[in-house]
């Protein structure tokens, strides 16, 4: 039952919101006061969580996927006590605070994951929820459910506009993740006004159809009856809920209350004045709470540092119990496990005839999954094509939440968001694997891994025009680039066995920085010079005789053993030049400038880079002189051997190229 102390609270919420934003000038103050109730409710009643231990292994977890309201979780987080200080709130929006305008993971304490991009939350939000599932499946016993906790998403119309929360809501609703509890803040406003314009769907008929439970709390701002809905999304254990709960953006400001300008804007000095005088609130002074609010707060944050004392005697008696399983709880939260990979000759070792690295990467797959047990992941409907599927692993279902392999179907951009929420729950190693080309679709998580520092592996396979009879639209040009652009975001496109296992030993010892492995359809030969120098990102795998080359050429993937041949073609008329293998810049680029000096020394112009897609990016190694062996547009139907000639991309063309830079 609500008490005023529960209504005066709700209200501090709301106002530090506002005055948040309003010193900041800029924010969104609709969604945090229209849904602040939800909130109080949910994280005061319902949501066991310890601010003394933000990290604490069973604590439920909370993502707010509208997270352009930040303000809302800003203020939560400091009236439980998580850290952020009055000064903080003071600080929204501004360089350098613990508040930026939408909530970064690493960067705020309690802030689970970094939202922004509207529906991303929804999908890390079920990427956590399968989580949860796998790790009870793997360490629960009969009286010790030392991993049993939820997980709680919000979010508006926008995010359900998006299309990747239907993505991720069909895999949801197919595996029956019933620990996953969705709170729709249902106000029926966007930005442009009414959702009449564009979003008339019956969003609770959409939500049955995908396999959830869904709820509706008419009365957005009643605690009892959110309460009531909580508590009944917690008593289904077949399927996940969806909580509709009706709310009015920017509730208690009269002038905007209900109105689209409440979204974007602040309310405005006098409007500010008007909320508080309408809700009641006893202060005057921005920022300033009652403490008789925050003792509220502080007791109530008690209940929850309660909670993991409870589960940190269970635990310890399920140790006792269950020793070999404290062990793999050990190792499944040991982020320097594959570390041992560096000195182990089974996983460097293979065999000397050609083949695709997707069928390396697969036989490495199977290597590494033996020496991590807590890996997990799988493909968008591809594995059979991307060599993703773990042997012996099981499958993750509804029926088997011990399975590790992952079902994703045909939804990419679900995927890699699921993967990050995989990774930024805890004690699991994800990856996810599609074909190269719709790298595209993952493009918008695999940003925010680079953001958050989250080092999920991208398996991307069918790497340039080798792909073939599948014609332009599968056959990858630009998307090298766009990867290769993003910030602290590791390619690597290996050209033989020994580079892929280097590949996956970067991926999966990465402690924040996010690795693609971009890898080829078509068979290649094993290069004599290849070696570990490919976890320096580029190397000279072939040297010219001469202790300084004519001239270098520069290549990736495919294009290494084309450049070898065309090196031997070179050697034959008197040019002397090296092949340098260029697996992954990023790594190149971070190496210092003694070894980059060794590998590409600044006194060889004559520079030719080769690869079968863009040639963008590759201009700070070519430089000026240099010239360029690359795709100039897309790419035709035909078999591969017929477009590597069609487009030039040979050793004949590679040899003439240099050529005429002397």
């Amino acid at each position: 039952m609500s008490t005023s102390i529960d209504t005066l609270s709700v209200n501090a919420i709301r106002i530090l919101a506002a005055d948040a934003v309003q010193k900041a000038n800029s924010g969104h103050p609709g969604l945090p006061l229209g849904s602040a109730a939800a909130g109080y409710e949910l994280w005061a009643k319902h949501m066991n969580h310890n601010p003394k231990n933000p990290q604490w292994k069973n604590r439920d977890r909370f993502i707010l996927s509208g997270g352009h309201g930040s303000t809302l979780l800003y203020s939560l987080l400091h009236l439980f006590g998580y850290g952020l200080t009055v000064e903080d709130l003071k600080s929204f929006r501004q360089d350098g605070s613990l508040t930026p305008g939408h909530p970064e993971y690493r960067h705020t304490v309690g802030v689970e994951a970094t939202t922004g991009p509207l529906g991303a939350g929804m999908g890390m939000a079920v990427g956590m929820a399968i989580a949860e599932a796998h790790l009870a499946a793997v360490f629960n016993r009969e009286g010790y459910p030392v991993v049993d906790h939820y997980t709680y998403v919000l979010g508006g119309d926008g995010c359900m506009m998006e299309g990747i929360s239907s993505e991720a809501f069909s895999l949801a609703g197919t595996l029956g993740l019933s620990k996953l509890i969705v709170l729709y803040d249902s106000n029926r406003i966007s930005i442009e006004g009414s959702t009449d314009i564009a979003f008339t769907e019956n969003v609770q008929k959409r939500m049955e159809a995908f396999g959830f439970q869904t709820l509706t709390v008419e009365d957005g701002n009643n605690l009892d009856e959110i309460g009531a809905a909580i508590e009944a999304a917690k008593a289904d254990h077949e399927h996940p809920s969806f909580i509709t709960v009706k709310t009015q953006i920017g509730y208690g400001c009269p002038a905007k209350q209900g109105k689209a300008s409440a979204h974007g804007e602040p309310l405005g000095v006098e409007n500010v004045a008007a909320l508080r005088e309408n809700l009641g609130w006893p202060c005057k002074e921005a920022f300033a709470v009652p403490e008789e609010v925050y003792a509220n707060y502080e007791e109530l944050a008690k209940k929850g540092a309660a909670k993991e004392r409870e589960w940190n005697i269970l635990f310890e008696k399920y140790c006792a119990a269950y020793p070999e399983l404290a062990a793999k709880w050990e190792q499944y939260n040991d982020d320097t496990a594959a570390d041992k990979l560096m000195d182990d000759p089974d996983f460097w070792a293979h065999e000397d005839k050609p083949d695709a690295t997707r069928s390396l990467s697969g036989k490495q797959l199977q290597k590494i999954k033996d020496v991590l047990e807590n890996l997990i992941g799988g493909a968008a409907d591809l594995a059979p094509s991307t060599k993703t599927y773990m042997n012996d692993c099981g499958d993750f279902s509804r029926d088997n939440y011990a399975g590790q392999n992952l079902h994703f179907g045909v939804r990419e951009l679900a995927m890699a968001a699921i993967g990050n929420g995989i990774m930024l729950h805890g004690g699991l190693r994800a990856f996810v694997s599609t074909f190269f080309v719709f790298s595209d679709y993952v493009k918008p998580m695999a940003r925010l891994s680079a953001i958050m520092g989250v080092p999920l592996t991208y398996v991307l396979t069918h790497d340039s025009i080798g792909v073939g009879e599948d014609g332009p639209t599968h056959e990858p040009i630009e998307q090298l680039a766009m990867l290769r652009a993003m910030p602290n975001f590791s390619v690597f496109r290996p050209c033989d066995a020994t580079e892929t296992a280097a590949a996956w030993y970067y991926a999966v010892t990465s402690k924040t920085t996010p690795t693609a492995l971009v890898l080829t359809r078509q068979n290649l030969p094993q290069m004599p010079g290849s070696s570990k120098e490919a976890l320096k990102g580029g190397y000279v795998i072939s040297p010219s005789k001469k202790q300084v080359p004519e001239g270098i050429i520069i290549a990736s993937g495919s294009e290494v053993s084309i450049s070898v041949k065309a090196q031997e073609a070179l050697l034959e008329e008197g040019i002397d030049v090296s092949v340098v293998s260029m697996p992954c810049m990023e790594m190149f680029d971070a190496q210092s400038e003694e070894y980059k000096e060794a590998v590409l020394p600044k006194a060889v112009r004559r520079r030719v880079a080769v690869e079968a897609l863009s040639d963008f990016g590759w201009g700070k190694y070519v430089g000026l002189d240099g010239a360029y062996v690359t795709m100039h547009g897309f790419g035709a139907s035909a078999p591969a051997p017929v477009l590597f000639e069609k487009f030039g991309i040979t050793a004949k063309h590679v040899a003439a190229a240099m050529k005429k830079l002397f």
